[in-house]
């Protein structure tokens, strides 16, 4: 008998509980210290919650990495809300969202007063910004190359990467976007399939189905209603679109960036420059990389902008993946196991990558790099990323003065 109970799959994703400030102080101290990106937060998480305070296993933070891999929206912020929720239920969730959000964003939105807002930069770009727009080729030049090794491996993933790529250069937008990325889901459910990766143990998060079929409808709804009510309201037009972002970005934030290039630069909001400015600041920053939304939000020339506007964005871009988390954490265990969604997984992931490599030539390369300086600073700072291993926040810094000192 005590060899039949063993054999069950054990339940994991129940520890003992604690107050959500005890969870906000400590994702507080993580979101001022966690710099180097969303593996690197992944790596402060399990050092911090498996090795230091013990609040779970190993296999346990494993299945909640792997669910926040699967779900589109910002990996790292993701594990801390599933580790809040698994500490202190969803206000846990909500205080671990706060305290590892706010220092970057806070950060971000200073950064854009920094520079004024107000939109176009022009031809009057300070040689240090530029150096912010250089090193931002490099960072996205990085996550494409890291991706591409991970995504895909072999001769079918890396196919759909170019093929991606060269959709998203010849018919540039966001829907185009979303396309690209059904037809990574329908190709890897066709002709991706594997034999099914085991995963342990049987997760458990405490919600409830109700609120999870709750959590569903509400993005579906504010995903295709929002556009809808926006068409007469400037608010609710900047709601919808930092929403959309949120909702349709798989592979995490660096992902992001040509969508929200998209949402905000064709209707002058704020101009290529200033964008990749921000983009490059947020590399300095610890913390998750969608708080760039704050950034825009604040740097923009349309009001609400300055700290209203950083807030509102900053909350649109994130509530799609919070729904989406909440929705599916009840009925993970059971999805992850099927063949299908590990094969949908893989085409969708080569897709984004492909995303990504269309926008690191347009609009990071493009919109930066003028001249043989520019070219030399890019390829010295991805050497220092990527072989060198030096911190990304370093790497802007050392952006930023070479090229004031050039200029």
């Amino acid at each position: 008998m005590t060899s039949t109970l063993r054999s069950e799959p054990p339940e994991v994703g129940a520890p003992r509980t604690s107050p959500a400030w005890e969870v906000f102080r400590v994702f507080l101290r993580l979101g001022c210290t966690s710099f180097g990106g969303p593996i690197a937060h992944l790596g402060y998480f399990r050092a911090a919650f498996v090795e230091r305070r013990q609040w779970l296993d190993e296999p346990t933070y494993a299945d909640i990495v792997a669910l926040c891999q699967f779900l589109p929206g910002p990996a790292s912020s993701q594990v801390a809300v599933s580790l809040g929720i698994l500490r202190a239920g969803l206000p846990g969730g909500l205080a671990a969202w706060l305290g590892f959000t706010l220092p970057s964003a806070i950060a971000l939105i200073f950064f854009a007063y920094g520079i004024g807002h107000g939109g176009a930069a022009g031809a009057g770009v300070p040689a240090w910004l530029h150096g912010l727009m250089i090193v931002a080729v490099a960072v996205v030049a990085q996550a494409v190359y890291g991706m591409a090794r991970t995504l895909c491996p072999d001769r079918s993933r890396a196919t759909l990467m170019v093929a991606a790529a060269a959709i998203m250069l010849l018919m540039p937008g966001a829907w185009t976007q979303i396309g690209v990325l059904l037809l990574g889901a329908v190709i890897g459910a066709i002709a991706m399939r594997q034999p099914v990766v085991a995963v342990p143990g049987c997760l458990t998060f405490g919600l409830s189905r109700m609120l999870a079929a709750m959590s569903l409808v509400s993005f579906v709804a504010l995903l295709f209603l929002l556009p809808l009510a926006a068409t007469q309201n400037h608010v609710l037009d900047l709601v919808a679109r930092f929403y959309r972002a949120g909702a349709l970005v798989f592979g995490g934030g660096h992902v992001v960036l040509p969508l929200l290039q998209q949402a905000v630069v064709p209707p002058g909001w704020i101009d290529d420059g200033r964008f990749l400015a921000g983009y490059g600041a947020a590399q300095a920053v610890p913390g998750p990389l969608f708080t760039f939304a704050a950034y825009l939000g604040a740097a923009m020339g349309p009001r609400p902008n300055g700290v209203l506007g950083g807030v509102l964005c900053l909350i649109a871009i994130y509530v799609p993946s919070l729904l989406l988390l909440i929705g599916v954490l009840p009925f993970w265990d059971g999805l992850r196991r099927r063949a299908g969604v590990q094969a949908v997984l893989r085409g969708v992931n080569a897709a984004v990558v492909g995303v990504l490599l269309a926008a690191l030539y347009t609009p990071v390369w493009t919109s930066a790099v003028r001249r043989p300086a520019d070219v030399a600073i890019a390829f010295v700072a991805f050497l220092l990323l990527v072989i060198w291993r030096i911190p990304a926040w370093a790497v802007v810094i050392l952006g930023a003065a070479t090229a004031a000192i050039i200029a």
